[in-house]
């Protein structure tokens, strides 16, 4: 069917049919190029037509993470708008973050105005002769599925559903698209458009079946197989068919390097995060949505094991160098290729065996929780506090109505993650400042849950927090952000550990270039935008104090900063 709607402007036409195809915000920190898209925002809000809602975010970094929050929690695409050249610079490091996560962002820019005469929208600021690029989606090209520069009217809607359905087709991931400021203020009095769109995302796939016949006779032919993860959280749909997988082979499933819930933590077959010390033992090793599973300069797998990959993309295909043997690769939706290969092992599968391994891992399962339960509790008095003990005493308040996001520092061993979308964590690309934008996406997701942002003090400096909490203020996102306070660069400092054991570095205790001091007091910049903030240095008065930043993150709808003093590495 074909819909006709009244506009003033291809701005204007565009918020029409971005509205129209389900787009619901439109993040922004807007410049001199916005200025057709404001004007159409004005009048489409006197004149009573649906928008995506604009949100204002003062800095680029926490702008695409609020997007790339969002999208993670419902699977919906949404908008991210900046400033030309300079905007996209400083949103490259999210949009790198959105493509090695795999999240569908539509990611645009203005473009500075081509002509300096003439036209409506050319050139009027001293800024838009310097601000011109030769090939500004150059930048961030290798890092989106597509992009394009609108240059008709009559071409917009072509563009938009194109735009929306390759970020939505797998691997699913972020697209650029350029926007002049002369094609966006050109006048028009209508647009005409299908609704529903004649654009569709391709239909979920399935492997070969032979070849998914050839992947079950390995595994449920194996002695000891294990499953090691990354990502298969990325659709909750996926796991509970991962569970019945693992049920169905009596295998453990390792979360190496999780970003997601992959898999009940309560679950007997839940074998932990560290699959390196089970490689040796491994005979088959089904690796799942996961781009690194093992580190083989330090540890990997003897070379009669067989290995097998399965994804959307197994091999990762954009990543320029990657080595990890595969036996097999299963290319398909995650959800329907772990449902078909539980079938098709449980018809081959011994099932004594299965037993047996399965009390296993059960009880070796049982011993890590402990374990780790008690090295948490072991901690609890020593001051400053212990990174362990303060991720014990945050997981003790999480609940079925808690998201947490999590930049690094929360330990999961402390945890127990069961329901999928409950738990996020950075992207494997590590673009810094990612945790606080990605919280207040999650919040404007789920704002019936609360949403626990936790960020080490460097992670928190990054995601520009003054931007951050203005708007947490401004849109009512209330979220408890706990800052893990060691004073140091500590991700650096371990690369220098690794890399030089026995160097001066270590011999020394000299690590230049990674401190944080003086530390900032961070919980007056949240306190400066109408927040509640405390500096917790007292072990035992940690508990207390989240339990209290939840209470005012519940009823008084006010955002938390806990600065959280914590042991130096």
């Amino acid at each position: 069917m074909t819909k006709r709607a009244t506009v003033e402007s291809t701005a204007d036409a565009y918020l029409e049919l971005l509205a129209a195809r389900g787009v619901e915000y439109f993040f922004a920190n807007a410049g001199t190029d916005f200025a057709p898209i404001i004007e159409a925002y004005a009048r489409r809000s006197a004149q009573g037509q649906a928008s995506p809602r604009p949100i204002t975010v003062p800095h680029e970094v926490p702008a695409v993470a609020m997007a790339h929050g969002y999208t993670m929690v419902t699977g919906r695409p949404q908008v991210v708008m900046v400033h030309v050249i300079v905007g996209a610079g400083n949103a490259a490091g999210g949009v790198i973050n959105a493509a090695r996560s795999n999240l569908p962002v539509l990611f645009s820019a203005g473009r500075n105005p081509i002509t300096e005469a003439g036209a409506a929208g050319s050139r009027a600021r001293p800024i838009h002769w310097a601000q011109e690029a030769f090939d500004q989606a150059g930048m961030l090209r290798e890092f989106v599925k597509w992009d394009y520069e609108l240059k008709r009217f009559d071409q917009l809607e072509t563009v938009v559903d194109r735009a929306l359905t390759l970020a939505q087709s797998e691997p699913r991931g972020p697209v650029y698209l350029t926007l002049p400021r002369e094609v966006l203020a050109e006048r028009h009095d209508a647009i005409e458009y299908s609704d529903p769109p004649r654009a569709a995302v391709p239909a979920a796939t399935l492997p070969d079946p032979a070849a998914l016949d050839g992947v079950a006779a390995i595994l449920a032919g194996a002695r000891n197989p294990i499953i090691i993860t990354k990502a298969t959280g990325r659709d909750p749909a996926a796991v509970p068919a991962l569970v019945r997988l693992a049920e169905t082979l009596g295998a453990p499933v390792f979360d190496q390097f999780h970003t997601y819930v992959n898999f009940p933590q309560d679950h007997d077959l839940h074998g932990g995060f560290e699959a390196a010390p089970h490689l040796d033992e491994a005979d088959a090793i089904l690796v799942i949505e996961s781009d690194v599973p093992w580190f083989p300069q330090m540890k990997r797998p003897k070379a009669e094991t067989r290995v097998i990959h399965l994804g959307v993309d197994p091999l990762f295909s954009r990543y320029p160098v990657r080595g990890f043997p595969a036996d097999a690769a299963l290319a398909g939706t995650p959800r329907l290729s772990l449902a078909a290969l539980a079938d098709a092992v449980g018809k081959r599968v011994d099932r004594a065996a299965v037993g047996a391994r399965r009390q296993r891992w059960t009880q070796a399962g049982t011993r890590r929780r402990e374990a780790a339960r008690a090295k948490a509790e072991s901690l609890r008095a020593e001051a400053p506090i212990d990174m362990l003990w303060l991720s014990r005493a945050i997981g003790e308040v999480v609940d079925d109505r808690t998201i947490v996001v999590n930049e690094y520092d929360l330990d999961a061993t402390q945890c127990t993650f069961t329901r999928p979308g409950s738990y996020f964590a950075a992207p494997p690309s590590g673009g810094l400042g990612w945790g606080l934008g990605a919280a207040l996406g999650a919040k404007l997701a789920a704002p019936d849950h609360n949403v626990i942002c936790c960020v080490g003090d460097g992670a928190y400096i990054f995601g520009s927090p003054t931007a951050s909490h203005f708007v947490s203020r401004a849109y009512n996102l209330p979220v408890l952000f706990v800052v893990f306070n060691n004073r140091t660069w500590n991700a650096v400092k371990r690369a220098v550990q690794t890399y030089a054991r026995d160097g001066w570095a270590v011999r020394t205790d000299t690590m230049p270039l990674t401190a944080l001091e003086p530390s900032p007091d961070y919980e007056m910049i949240c306190r400066a935008s109408g927040g509640h903030g405390e500096k917790i240095e007292d072990p035992a008065a940690l508990p207390a104090a989240l339990r209290r930043g939840l209470r005012i993150v519940q009823e008084e709808k006010r955002q938390v900063v806990l600065n959280v003093i914590c042991k130096k590495p």
